[in-house]
């Protein structure tokens, strides 16, 4: 079942280690299943550029100056744009121009998407109070939950709940 004519986004954010590629993972399994087309944004947040393979032909065009460069093979298109600097809606601009129902974006804590933040440790709390549009919390056991949180909460071994929670979300029009 498509969503529609307009495109869902989800940001996924919390600290290093908290989840939030698995999530993803499970998000886009989930999505793919049921047979809507995703597209996913991760934001690299360990500093630097992200790591290419440079003995491969197209990291070898990047290393000779090409601004953009593209690799296809069997179906697949693999693309890089190099620019300054790279705002979030830059990039979903360029999403655009592509056939997806859902935007998974993980990380780009300081965006105003519909986020589901993950806690692991009570430092992680103040992740509450920086961000925006919170639908939902996924909480470690090693996270002391506050019972009067606001926010609908689950533990993250609680998939089945906050993954039903999630769906029924994303079929919200926005």
């Amino acid at each position: 079942m498509a969503l529609g004519q307009y495109r869902k986004i989800l940001q996924i954010v919390g600290y290093q280690n908290s989840g939030k590629t698995t999530l993803m993972e499970q998000l886009i399994k989930r999505a793919t299943t049921e047979g809507l087309r995703v597209g996913t944004i991760k934001h690299h947040g360990h500093g630097g550029v992200p790591i290419v393979d440079a003995s491969k032909d197209s990291s070898r065009h990047e290393l000779a100056g090409a601004g953009v460069t593209a690799v296809e093979g069997a179906g697949t298109l693999r693309l890089s744009i190099h620019q300054h600097n790279w705002e979030l809606a830059d990039i979903i601009e360029i999403y655009a121009s592509f056939p997806m129902d859902i935007i998974l974006i993980e990380g780009y804590k300081n965006e105003h998407y519909p986020k589901v933040v993950l806690l692991r440790t009570a430092q992680d709390q103040a992740l509450l109070q920086q961000v925006s549009q919170i639908i939902c919390v996924l909480y470690w056991p090693s996270y002391p939950l506050d019972s009067s949180i606001a926010i609908p909460a689950f533990s993250i071994h609680e998939e089945a709940q906050y993954m039903e929670f999630l769906w029924k979300e994303m079929r919200k029009k926005s």
